[in-house]
């Protein structure tokens, strides 16, 4: 039975309340309470005591001051106050309340209490419980910030992806002409030094193509069954040997689940969070990684655009200076960097980002100032046996014309003037013989009146008009065994993918030398 004020009734308190209107009110879903002027609790129903999770013997003569926030209080005084001048009902919307950690949001619907003079003695109100709609609210709240950045990353993504094709092509014409003169430069020229610097500087401009692809999503390139544990013992004990006032501290779930991923690009980002993780530890400090297997629900992963199911989990934290939340949220951003500037090109982990996305996985973050970092990458695990490591390709010389290579006719086909140029003079080079054309149309209206005539095909992916993908489908129509090697500033991405997949016998990415060149041609005319 609910509790009334037992005491003689006072003027600046409300009346007691009848027995029928008492057993009415334990009725009704809402709560329902009464408070005097001061704000402290003279009733309190039963439906208001479950709600709430307080007895009624601890709300009775408890003010509001005493159970919500100090901002929830001032609120909830400005309202009252409202109501004592004018008379006149109000609601009071998230209303906070507290117990033993546990918050509550309430709507309050409040009026006013007069005695029989008509004098304000306190107020009444009926209370609904409105946590529920404020959770989903902010959840939604956060959904929707996460897509606007996931969306924002993207742009930014496809743009990156697009400068770094561009500029490929740019540093394509350099190597290829770099290429060209130092097959005819001795050592001893003074102008040599001069040319392998230069080949060295465009090697370090395609470094950081690389990482814009890596961002762009155009960051896989060779996938093959791997074992998360061994790339990053493999990595973390490079990296230790640089870095000894790091101590790293391992903690591998020993039956890891198999991945399918490259593993030039897992060590790419792997040193990248390394040397961030060093970066906050400028005196040192506590490098910790640990895998494990992990299934993830529709719920786990709404907010990163994967599918649910068994990961791989990495986790890569440091006892660093840590990152506020401003910085935290763009440190995937290209070009971002808290360095000061001149130091690092801020794309480390704006291509980690892109690359792993590309692989079907996500990465997140938590960080604490004067705390330290936590990355977590999830990566989809497959059910396939892992490969051992392949010995690295070792490139030869390109060797002097042969009779054989002098019979061969290479169509190289790329709407860059500046491309098919150099690399038309990069295959005489070589002694084959060449036609170039400009675009997709051009290629099939050559092979089509000649089939014979070429040996093979070097084919740019990105054309207007007729793209790479669409040309190769007809020249495969033509002649379904004809020889495609696909190049493109680009890395193999979904589209290069799907090109191979079809019986592509090749991929080269630009820029590329005379030994790569060579190499790749002969891979591919010696598959019989």
């Amino acid at each position: 039975m609910t509790k009334t004020n037992s005491s003689p009734q006072k003027t600046d308190q409300p009346p007691t309340i009848d027995k029928k209107y008492r057993d009415t009110i334990n009725h009704i879903t809402e709560g329902y309470f009464e408070v005097d002027l001061a704000g402290a609790f003279v009733f309190v129903s039963e439906p208001l005591c479950e709600l709430v999770g307080f007895s009624e013997n601890e709300l009775l003569n408890l003010n509001n001051r005493e159970y919500t926030t100090p901002e929830t209080a001032k609120n909830m005084y400005r309202v009252f106050n409202r109501i004592l001048k004018n008379g006149k009902p109000a609601t009071i919307k998230d209303y906070r309340i507290q117990k033993n950690g546990k918050v509550m949001y309430l709507e309050i619907s409040a009026s006013l209490i007069r005695d029989e003079k008509g004098n304000p003695v306190g107020f009444r109100g009926l209370v609904r419980d409105t946590s529920d709609r404020i959770h989903a609210e902010k959840q939604k709240n956060d959904l929707q910030i996460k897509l606007q950045e996931a969306q924002r990353l993207e742009s930014i993504g496809t743009l990156a992806g697009g400068i770094a094709h561009d500029f490929n092509n740019l540093l394509m014409a350099i190597q290829g002409n770099v290429s060209l003169m130092l097959l005819t430069t001795d050592k001893d020229h003074p102008h040599f030094k001069k040319l392998t610097t230069i080949d060295g500087l465009i090697k370090n401009g395609a470094d950081l193509t690389k990482k814009l692809l890596g961002f762009a999503g155009g960051g896989k390139y060779d996938t093959r069954p791997l074992s998360i544990n061994a790339v990053v013992k493999s990595s973390a004990l490079m990296f230790s040997r640089t870095r000894k006032e790091i101590t790293i501290q391992e903690n591998f779930q020993e039956d890891l689940w198999i991945v399918e991923a490259d593993q030039g690009q897992l060590d790419l980002i792997l040193m990248n969070l390394f040397i961030n993780s060093a970066q906050a530890m400028p005196r040192g400090g506590t490098l910790s990684l640990a895998t494990c297997n992990v299934v993830l629900t529709e719920k786990d992963i709404q907010q990163f655009g994967v599918k649910p199911g068994r990961y791989i989990r990495l986790s890569i934290s440091d006892t660093g200076i840590g990152m506020d939340e401003e910085t935290r949220q763009r440190i995937f951003e290209p070009f971002f960097s808290t360095r000061e500037r001149g130091r690092g090109t801020g794309l480390g982990l704006a291509s980690a980002h892109g690359i792993i996305n590309n692989h079907g996985g996500f990465i997140k973050v938590d960080s604490k100032p004067g705390i330290g970092t936590t990355f977590q990458i999830f990566l989809p695990a497959v059910i396939k046996e892992p490969v051992t490591d392949a010995q690295p390709e070792t490139g030869t010389k390109p060797a002097g014309r042969t009779s054989a290579e002098e019979d061969i006719t290479i169509m190289l086909v790329d709407d860059e003037d500046i491309v098919a140029e150099v690399g038309s003079l990069m295959l005489q080079s070589l002694g084959y013989k060449v036609i170039t054309a400009k675009n997709g149309m051009k290629a099939v209206e050559l092979y089509q009146a000649d089939t014979a005539r070429f040996t093979l095909i070097i084919l740019d992916m990105i054309m207007p008009k007729l793209s790479g993908g669409r040309t190769f489908d007809r020249l495969k129509e033509i002649n379904p065994d004809v020889k495609i090697l696909l190049s493109s500033g680009y890395s193999i991405n979904d589209q290069a993918r799907q090109i191979l997949d079809k019986g592509c016998n090749g991929f080269i990415q630009k820029p590329f030398n005379l030994e790569r060149l060579s190499t790749k041609i002969k891979e591919i005319l010696n598959q019989g």
